[in-house]
């Protein structure tokens, strides 16, 4: 029954989680009118003038960007048209722009060459199939509120991807830079036949290309505010309109559709072809979304502007299906044009909305330009883009710093330039996941006790003594399956080196999550601990944590008195639990402050764990039976106070006896008397039933325990003798 009643409150559980996901998805699809009603107007002039910029910038990239796709250079405006008036609209950063990038064209190349022939019609239907499902991907990843999961892909994939891809685009550009025609199917091959091939150089072709290279280098240096990618443009179409260098053999583009996007014809019924497609756009699609989510995260941190990275995700989505269906291919966040965008003062998405507008209008009034741009000009800037990928400083931080990070990052830039990059992604992406999961599965399980002032816990060193009746222990990390493991075996190497601890006391405060895998260690440990004859305590457990003891029933299994508040925590112990005896006569340590009261020295005697029996079959007798005994009976008992002279000093039942524990068990046992009732008292009980073990091994038959001890005797608010 209780397992039922279990699985439906978990029903409940995931049903109210689904519902909750599911009242949110229409916010998500309302966000454009969100947007335009609370807009202010004071924002339309550095908004357009963003626009502007970006528009300018952006135009003589997007189409080199589809050309290292190996796409058609419209489909490059299509898509910085479609993804960056989407992209705004539905994201969540209002500075990010949408459009073709470096890496996820290059990614594309890779994913589709298998597929069909760069610039082949199917190869063109397959790229906007892939914008489809990538999109598909990304939307239900927000729209499920999975935008959480991006954390867990290190930063490290997208500096080793980029800087992979940044050299992939250098040496794949090379040929079209020297006018070398030959085609290549890897980076190998490619470097290859460069080689072979430096004898056939177009001189024509790689003298404009390395002027264009250094007129962008010049640009960069003495005034990089400059459009330098659309001024080396003008330039190269300048040349080659003067000059006529098409006749001598410089390519060009060809000239640029004057239309709007148009609707593409794609088999979206095609399972085959879906199935092809698949695993490139988990690929894709990943890294588009991590890339945009590490761009607006840098915009923000300098912005104020809180992300939404769920919205993010839906923007993302909605952008890719839309390039998808309109002739477009894969989109993302550019790091280029948003920081672009950014630096020219946008302050809401209207900035991406007009540059997209103004990509528009000049595709319009440039398409028969497109005669004009050579293609080795092209080449030239992404030669100079790639080189820029290759982002060196970040390489030596991250190369210098944790061992995982430069793992990652070696493995996902080796793969780039060596593997299909949709494969070097995903591993890039799992070793990031492996290696927090490793991360995750060895928290810190250490012993700590508190500092010289008694303020805080911190973590024990070595020559520090400590209790010998209770271990804390402080674990860093969820209980959760990946971990329980390394946690119970950290527990028991505590207690295997610590023998003489009973019990033990668990530091939760570093612990988020619990499941069932939890849930069974702990009651393991704490069966342990009860073999011993001690427990197992929780102090500082987290609410999901500790409302998901109460459903599992380990809450009432273990009883609320062990789950402790932090600042009563020890003084409940000391006071309620632990063995004052050990305390008193063996224990010279006094690691708590509470503690400090008690003498500080050491006993001739030895004590014996093997005769505490804490539930001994001794008669108990309560506070008001035991007045009634000593005031109405013939032969009252005698009341024997095992307690430290100070203590008894203190205050005592009347006419008691003062016999310490320490010479009950040990050889300096005055005589009792045997004829009579011996009721053993002390502050609480536990020492009385030490006692009374000794005595009764010591041939003391008619014993009983005052219940409570003397802490219940003034409770019932009995008198007390006092010696002065």
């Amino acid at each position: 029954m209780f397992n039922a009643i279990k699985i439906h409150s978990n029903n409940l559980h995931l049903n109210s989680s689904v519902a909750a996901n599911l009242k949110h998805i229409p916010t998500y699809f309302t966000r454009p009118v969100r947007f335009l009603k609370s807009y202010d107007h004071s924002h339309l002039r550095p908004d357009l003038m963003a626009g502007l910029t970006v528009a300018v910038v952006l135009l003589p990239q997007v189409i080199a960007f589809a050309l290292i796709a190996g796409l058609p250079p419209e489909m490059g405006l299509y898509t910085a048209i479609i993804g960056a008036f989407i992209g705004a609209l539905w994201g969540s950063c209002y500075q990010l722009q949408t459009g073709p990038v470096n890496t996820i064209s290059l990614l594309v190349l890779s994913v589709l060459l298998p597929i069909a022939a760069p610039g082949s019609p199917r190869f063109i239907v397959a790229a906007g199939m892939l914008a489809l499902m990538v999109g598909v991907f990304q939307l239900v990843m927000g729209l499920a509120r999975m935008g959480v999961l991006v954390n867990f892909v290190s930063y490290s994939v997208v500096v080793g991807f980029s800087s992979g891809a940044g050299l992939l685009i250098i040496i794949n550009e090379l040929r079209h830079l020297l006018g070398l025609g030959f085609a290549s199917r890897n980076v190998l091959e490619t470097g290859q036949n460069i080689i072979i091939h430096l004898f056939d150089i177009h001189w024509p072709t790689a003298l404009l290309g390395l002027g264009i290279i250094i007129l962008l280098l010049l640009i960069r240096k003495f005034n990089p505010k400059l459009p330098g990618a659309l001024i080396s443009m003008v330039v190269a179409s300048g040349a080659v309109f003067l000059f006529d260098l098409r006749s001598l053999g410089v390519n060009v583009i060809g000239q640029l559709p004057a239309h709007l996007p148009p609707v593409a014809n794609l088999p979206l019924f095609d399972l085959t072809f879906i199935a092809q497609l698949s695993t490139g756009a988990l690929a894709v699609g990943s890294i588009g979304l991590v890339q945009t989510t590490a761009m607006a995260r840098s915009i923000a941190s300098q912005t104020g502007q809180r992300l939404d990275s769920n919205q993010e995700f839906v923007g993302q989505g909605l952008a890719n299906i839309a390039s998808g269906l309109f002739s477009g291919f894969n989109c993302a966040a550019s790091f280029s044009a948003s920081a672009v965008n950014f630096k020219a003062g946008a302050r809401t998405p209207l900035s991406s909305i007009f540059s997209s507008l103004v990509m528009l209008v000049a595709m319009f009034i440039l398409a028969p330009m497109g005669a004009y741009f050579p293609r080795t000009a092209l080449a030239a800037v992404l030669v100079i883009t790639g080189y820029g990928m290759i982002n060196r400083t970040e390489i030596a931080r991250i190369w210098q710093g944790a061992r995982g990070d430069a793992l990652i990052m070696a493995a996902t830039f080796s793969g780039t330039v060596f593997l299909p990059i949709e494969f070097a992604v995903l591993v890039g992406i799992l070793l990031s996941f492996a290696i927090y999961i490793m991360k995750t599965s060895v928290p810190q399980v250490y012993p700590v006790l508190p500092d010289d002032e008694f303020k805080h816990f911190v973590q024990q060193h070595p020559h520090q003594k400590p209790c010998p009746q209770l271990g804390i222990l402080k674990i860093s990390g969820d209980l959760y399956f990946g971990a329980v493991n390394h946690i119970e075996e950290a527990l028991h190497q505590h207690l295997l080196h610590h023998p003489e601890q009973r019990f033990l006391l668990l530091r939760m405060h570093g612990v988020n999550q619990c499941d069932f895998s939890g849930i069974h260690m702990m009651e393991h440990i704490r069966s342990v601990c009860q073999e011993r004859g001690g427990d197992l305590f929780f102090m500082k457990v987290q609410k999901p944590v500790l409302d998901f003891m109460k459903s599992t029933g380990f809450y009432d299994q273990v009883g609320a008195d062990h789950f402790l508040v932090e600042e009563q925590a020890i003084g409940y112990l000391f006071h309620k639990v632990l063995d004052p005896a050990i305390c008193i006569y063996e224990c010279n340590t006094r690691a708590f402050v509470e503690c400090q009261n008690l003498p500080k020295r050491d006993y001739p005697v030895e004590i014996s764990l093997q005769g505490y029996q804490p539930n001994g079959d001794f008669r108990r007798l309560l506070p008001h039976q035991l007045r009634h005994k000593l005031l109405y009976q013939d032969k009252p008992p005698q009341v024997i106070d095992v307690r430290e002279r100070r203590e008894y000093t203190q205050g005592h039942i009347p006419q008691a006896e003062l016999v310490p524990l320490s010479k009950i068990i040990g050889e300096a046992l005055p005589q009792l008397p045997a004829d009579r009732e011996l009721v053993l008292v002390c502050r609480t009980g536990r020492r009385s039933i030490r006692a009374a073990c000794a005595l009764k091994n010591k041939g003391y038959q008619n014993l009983s325990l005052l219940e409570g001890g003397m802490v219940a005797w003034e409770a019932a608010g009995y008198l007390e003798a006092i010696d002065l």
